[in-house]
Order: C-alpha cells, then sequence, then structure tokens
C-alpha cells in the first residue's frame, strides 16, 4: 500500500500517519518525491479498511500497490532513479557507458582497455576479478590481484568500476576496489546473497537470469530495495530461448515494459546478449534507441587470445565505431 502525503504536510501529520500504520502492524518506508513525502506500507492485509489510513491529517491519496514488487514499482516511486557511482551517474540525462574485458588478465591489458574506453566517452570501466564459469576448468580471475589492477587503471582514467561480486565472503574484499557490485545471471534468484548485498549501501547492478521474467526480475530487485539499498541498476544481457544463432536472446522489448513499470535505471549488455561479436554494435544502436539508458560493452586489446569471451569482446576499433554510431542515436531519443 503507498500513502500519498499532501503537499506540504508538516513533520507531525506525516508521523502520525507511520504510527497508525505501525498499528496495523505494517511496516513502513518512507519515500520523499520531488513535491510530496510518500509512505509505503509493507504487510499483507487482504481486508484492510483503506479509509483508516485515508482520513488522517495530512493524507492526499492511498493506493493499493497490485503488484508483487512494491519498491521497485512506480507506483512507490513515479520519477526515475538516478544512481550516482563514483563520479558517475546510471539514469540521468547522459548515457552510462560500462566497457572493457571480460576478465582482467594482466596489468597491460587492463590499462589499455581504460584509456581507450575513457578516451570514447565511457564512464565505467568492468572487468572480472572473480568469474563464475560453466567449467570449473575455465579461468576463474585474477581475484585480489585483478581487483587492484582494476581499481588503478579506472583511477588513472577518472572512470567508475563495476565487477561481479559471487560469494557474500567477497563483499569487504571488492567493496574496497568497486564503485558498483555486479550480480550476474546465474545468482539473479540467489536471494540470501541478495539480501546481503542489500544491506550494502554501494550501488547494485542486477543482471536478468538467463531465463527469467521481468516480473521475476523485478522481484529480486525488491530484495535488494527492501533491505535498504535504493542504488539499484537493472541489466538486460539476454534470454534463454530455443534460437542457437546467436548465444543468448537479446530481450529489448524488456526495456520499454521496465520503464512502464519501474522507476530503477534499465542499461543493456549486448555482448553477452548475443555472444557475437558482429551482433554487438547493432543491437547496441537498437538498446539506445528503444530508451535504455546506458550499455555494457566487452572490449579488449586481443580478443582473439582473451581466457573468456573473445568471440563478443570488440576490437579498439570497433568500439570507437560503435561509441560513434551510439552518440548519433542518442541525439535523436534526446540523450546525450
Amino acid at each position: 500500500m503507498v500513502v500519498v502525503m499532501e503537499t506540504g504536510a508538516v513533520e507531525p501529520d506525516i508521523q502520525g500517519v507511520i504510527e497508525r500504520l505501525n498499528h496495523f502492524g505494517f511496516d513502513v518506508h518512507r519515500s520523499s518525491g520531488e513535491q510530496q513525502i510518500v509512505l509505503g506500507a509493507i504487510g499483507v492485509k487482504p481486508g484492510f479498511d483503506t479509509r483508516h489510513i485515508s482520513v488522517l491529517n495530512g493524507v492526499a491519496a492511498v493506493y493499493r500497490v497490485t503488484e508483487p514488487y512494491k519498491f521497485a514499482s512506480r507506483a512507490w516511486k513515479t520519477e526515475n532513479t538516478v544512481v550516482q557511482a563514483g563520479q558517475h551517474q546510471v539514469g540521468g540525462d547522459a548515457l552510462a557507458i560500462m566497457a572493457g574485458p571480460c576478465s582482467v588478465e594482466s596489468e597491460e591489458q587492463i590499462h589499455a582497455c581504460a584509456e581507450l574506453v575513457a578516451a570514447q566517452g565511457a564512464t565505467f570501466l568492468r572487468g572480472g576479478a572473480f568469474k563464475p564459469r560453466s567449467s570449473p576448468y575455465s579461468f576463474q580471475g585474477m581475484g585480489k590481484e585483478g581487483l587492484v589492477m582494476l581499481r588503478e587503471a579506472a583511477d588513472a582514467h577518472n572512470l567508475a568500476v563495476v565487477t561481479e561480486v559471487m560469494e557474500p565472503a567477497q563483499l569487504d574484499l571488492i567493496a574496497q576496489y568497486t564503485d558498483v557490485f555486479q550480480i550476474g545471471a546465474r545468482n539473479m534468484q540467489n536471494f540470501s546473497r541478495l539480501k546481503e548485498v542489500g544491506k550494502t549501501r554501494i550501488p547494485v547492478l542486477l543482471k536478468r537470469g538467463m531465463s527469467a521474467t521481468v516480473k521475476e526480475w523485478l522481484m529480486s530487485a525488491e530484495y535488494l530495495l527492501a533491505e535498504g539499498n535504493a542504488d539499484v541498476i537493472l541489466c538486460e544481457r539476454g534470454i534463454r530461448t530455443f534460437e542457437d544463432y546467436t548465444r543468448n536472446t537479446l530481450d529489448l522489448s524488456a526495456v520499454p515494459v521496465v520503464k512502464a513499470k519501474s522507476h530503477l535505471p534499465i542499461i543493456v549488455d549486448p555482448s553477452h546478449g548475443t555472444g557475437i561479436r558482429n551482433k554487438v554494435t547493432p543491437m547496441a544502436r537498437a538498446a539506445v534507441a528503444a530508451g535504455a539508458d546506458g550499455l555494457m560493452i566487452e572490449v579488449h586489446p586481443d580478443p582473439d587470445s582473451a581466457v573468456s569471451d573473445g568471440p563478443q569482446s570488440l576490437y579498439f576499433h570497433q568500439f570507437e565505431t560503435l561509441m560513434e554510431q551510439v552518440r548519433a542515436i542518442a541525439l535523436v531519443v534526446g540523450r546525450s
């Protein structure tokens, strides 16, 4: 249930509503909108008469939230959320471009990537220090050494860092080096892990599970928001279908759907979404045209020798072309 307070409602009235909601067994979360205070009342009360609240001083309106996700919904927050990560934003007027290699492999490699993507206008350096791999024999990442390299390369070029966290035990370590925790597709519904990450106040990039519906994806975001972490970024990275010409099926229709249902920013990862290098740029163009708040792109100085995801990583000159085309489309849809 959402309680919208009148414009200019005084604090005693707001507290009175909160106390009344608590009396009826609701947990109350407060949100300050651009003009009004909004109270989110969480609790399963099927027969509750909303008039108990609508008659209180200072209350403008009371709405039942029919969606199972409450804090992620537009009913809870009508204006778009803008996530601040380091010195950069996701969800504002400018597109947020997150680019870099799938895995940090060496100091030379990550610094070359950081220099290139920053020069082309990216604001985030992506790279994996801990890698979830389908095979136990595949490269699993450089661990702390990779995190140090990633942070140094980002700082040298005024970039924010986004990197994946796989285990709750890694949180304290990775928090020292990253600006955004990434939750990978395989862990989208690892609810205990979502709760632990939600307790932090570091922004979270939540990738869509490979077989998840939009509702399930937003419910996973709800776990993060319910724990108090308001800085959640959604990432569409393709879903598993019967199609086998691409690694996944990039569901760009999810962008306008999420925009209508949720206030959270959404970016698109066409690298994982297609898994094929020459499909990345066309789908990046389409993602921006569809209204995405940003892109996540894999870039490598020598993709043919990359230890992970080389076939979907762009060569440097391809990334330059992608950015040139994306900038042109961004202007058409009113983004910079």
